[in-house]
């Protein structure tokens, strides 16, 4: 176990993008880091931001088999100025993913997970191997197998990060858009078991339908006709002030603003050309729209757009918190934070130009589950 494949992925000066498997050394562990075998790794938006950038997988090619396999694609020649600073470096890949602790450091902490099957976050995890400190590890309940902890990360701690968020800036309901995902259902089960009011966007109506079988209250599809009049009235019965935004782009955090303000002018005060004076807040955290997001300001001056982002939400909240979130993780995994994958990827598969492009899709509710070990 000296070495181990890792999934990298690199930008030329020409323009095109290369995700190969490279032979790297394993290191040692130190005395408080372990070594884990990893068993399966979500391939998450996230992580696609980074394995593909800006490349067109349509135009995309796949050249070799098993441990020598490589997935080529050209870069928009628009986009390559933005991506300058990419060209030449190899990229890791990988933000979460769950094994086995083959190796351990002298410490004691480091000890105790060995032979544990744990989840594990802090990149490069699309790899047979990572060596990494122990405190990074989530040790996973008897019975839990690497596939279910997978996903033990990104989008639980996210999505208890928003609620968590909202309770620390003095909001009392969300506005969460693409709210179909395997996050969002996450996030309407939180809201429900813990009382807090959600309105989930989505934009379509197979969408809608699948979180009303969850039980979700208020359901707004953003490509019906009375889209903002159905948005503003589950925002005033709410009363939710505070909104996370997948989609990044286009005019959908300036629709939650708007449906925000009208939706408090409803409320008789005294009136201000400035508008409520109640504070509004969009917070973007994906970017599955990658135009430009368009802001009319029609919502008076108490409003604002800013980025969220989960580690720094948990730098924000301190190694407590964030440890209260995790262990709410580990209790809840095969219930409220249980992920369904569409596909389980070998490293070839996942090169493969024909797969890649359906799970780059990003269609929701399909997820893709990458096994590191399988078939090599």
């Amino acid at each position: 176990m000296e070495t181990g494949l890792q999934m990298q992925s690199t930008l030329d000066e020409s323009g095109t993008l290369k995700v190969a498997l490279v032979q790297v050394d394993i290191p040692a562990p130190a005395d408080h880091e372990v070594v884990v075998r990893i068993e399966a790794a979500p391939i998450n938006p996230s992580d696609l931001g980074v394995v593909f950038g800006p490349a067109d997988i349509n135009s995309a090619t796949t050249e070799g088999t098993g441990a020598n396999v490589a997935l080529s694609a050209p870069v928009y020649p628009q986009f390559l100025p933005r991506f300058k600073a990419r060209i030449g470096q190899a990229l890791t890949v990988g933000n979460e993913g769950a094994g086995v602790v083959v190796a351990a450091g002298k410490s004691p902490e480091a000890q105790a997970l060995v032979g544990k099957t744990v989840g594990v976050f802090g990149g490069a995890m699309y790899a047979q191997y990572k060596t990494v400190p122990a405190m990074m590890c989530l040790p996973l309940q008897d019975g839990t197998t690497p596939k279910e902890g997978a996903s033990c990360f990104v989008n639980p701690l996210t999505s208890l990060g928003m609620v968590e968020t909202m309770r620390m800036e003095g909001h009392k309901a969300l506005v969460h858009t693409a709210a179909a995902s395997n996050l969002g259902q996450m996030l309407n089960k939180i809201c429900m078991a813990d009382g807090v009011e959600l309105v989930n966007i989505v934009r379509k109506k197979e969408q809608a339908d699948l979180l009303k079988g969850l039980g979700a209250k208020y359901v707004c599809n953003s490509s019906d006709d009375n889209f903002m009049a159905e948005l503003t009235d589950a925002i005033h019965a709410t009363g939710a002030t505070l909104a996370f935004d997948a989609t990044g782009g286009g005019e959908l955090a300036n629709q939650i603003l708007t449906a925000m303000e009208q939706a408090q002018a409803r409320t008789p005060s005294d009136y201000s050309i400035y508008g409520s004076t109640t504070h509004k807040q969009v917070y973007l955290y994906g970017g599955l729209d990658l135009t430009p997001t368009t802001l009319n300001r029609t919502y008076g001056m108490a409003w604002g757009v800013g980025g969220w982002l989960l580690p720094l939400f948990l730098a924000k909240v301190g190694m407590e918190k964030a440890g209260e979130l995790r262990a709410r993780v580990a209790r809840e995994l095969k219930t409220t934070f249980a992920s369904n994958y569409t596909q389980e990827l070998s490293f070839e598969e996942m090169l493969t130009a024909d797969v890649a492009k359906q799970y780059n899709a990003k269609t929701t509710g399909e997820k893709y589950l990458l096994c590191p070990q399988k078939d090599l």
